[in-house]
């Protein structure tokens, strides 16, 4: 094999680039009305950056939302809800197309939740609630439900996150240099099965300075923090469509069980029922049908009792 260097790694060790889209920053159809809003993005969309004077959550009917802080990455899959509070700086991305649902809460029941951005699983009846909160409605395109009406169903969805346990696939990230360009490598190449120790010395850090800058600045090994890459990518090839054979080995895995094993590790569901899942959720809400049942999500006894995670601070 020929010899040579390019960005930093032996041309051998490299695989060219997956493929991107052109990113749009406005949606291709939008409706916004006090208390929420809709929004229908192409693949590869992306906002600007923004903050908001009240807080909210956000779902993907379709698609897989990514939302982005100056601290790091949350990854909104169709069985998630992300909560982003109040005046804090953020942008969304979305991979396959997408149908972005944003419920705003009032102060009062907005204290009940999280002071940092959070990710929960979605549980069915939190997906009706949100669906019913942003569904079609009046002409203009606002649910046509009354103020008491909406704030009773906002009280019980608040409820239900309130029981849900926190579902954070989080990338976080890095401040060191040395780590930022082993994360774009791993990104750009997620099928890479480069070393760490031969990752270092393209970057110039030994395995031992890497495994320190990981856990003090993720938290993370190496193993872990690679994962969560090569799951992320995962997330967005199965939303444009990918296979599950050929998005295990787009990202990095021998064979299609080791891939489905780490997936339902992670995502908590296989990544064929998952993307059949994101599939029926489309095809319902294409027809107007919003009550889809999918499996039931783990629960918590307490609303106190949540582990505190990084899930997009």
């Amino acid at each position: 094999m020929t010899e040579g260097r390019r960005g930093g790694l032996p041309i051998e060790c490299q695989l060219m680039p997956v493929r991107r889209q052109a990113a749009s920053q406005t949606p291709v159809a939008s409706v916004v009305w006090p208390s929420g809003g809709r929004h229908q993005w192409l693949s590869g969309g992306v906002s600007s950056w923004q903050s908001h004077q009240r807080s909210h959550l956000v779902y993907a009917a379709t698609g897989v939302l990514v939302v982005e802080t100056e601290r790091g990455t949350s990854i909104v899959p169709a069985n998630r809800i992300a909560w982003t509070p109040a005046g804090r700086t953020h942008r969304h991305r979305v991979h396959g197309d997408t149908d972005m649902r944003i419920v705003f809460l009032p102060p009062s029941l907005a204290r009940r939740m999280p002071d940092r951005p959070a990710v929960f699983a979605a549980t069915g009846l939190a997906r009706e609630l949100l669906l019913a909160l942003t569904g079609p409605g009046d002409d203009r395109g606002a649910p046509s439900r009354s103020v008491a009406a909406r704030t009773r169903l906002l009280r019980v969805l608040v409820d239900e996150l309130s029981e849900t346990r926190e579902e954070p696939l989080y990338l976080p990230e890095p401040k060191d240099d040395r780590l930022r360009e082993i994360a774009r490598l791993l990104l750009d190449n997620p099928q890479e099965t480069t070393s760490m120790a031969d990752l270092g010395r393209a970057v110039g850090a030994s395995s031992r300075t890497l495994s320190r800058l990981l856990r003090d600045e993720l938290g993370m090994t190496f193993y872990e923090w690679r994962t969560q890459l090569r799951i992320y990518r995962a997330l967005v090839l199965l939303a444009e469509g990918r296979d599950v054979t050929s998005t295990a080995i787009a990202c990095g895995w021998a064979n299609p069980s080791g891939f489905i094993a780490a997936f339902t590790a992670i995502i908590g569901s296989t990544p064929g029922r998952y993307q059949g899942l994101m599939n029926r959720v489309g095809g319902n809400l294409a027809l107007g049908v919003t009550s889809i049942k999918f499996p039931a999500e783990s629960r918590r006894p307490s609303s106190r009792s949540r582990t505190p995670g990084a899930a997009g601070s």
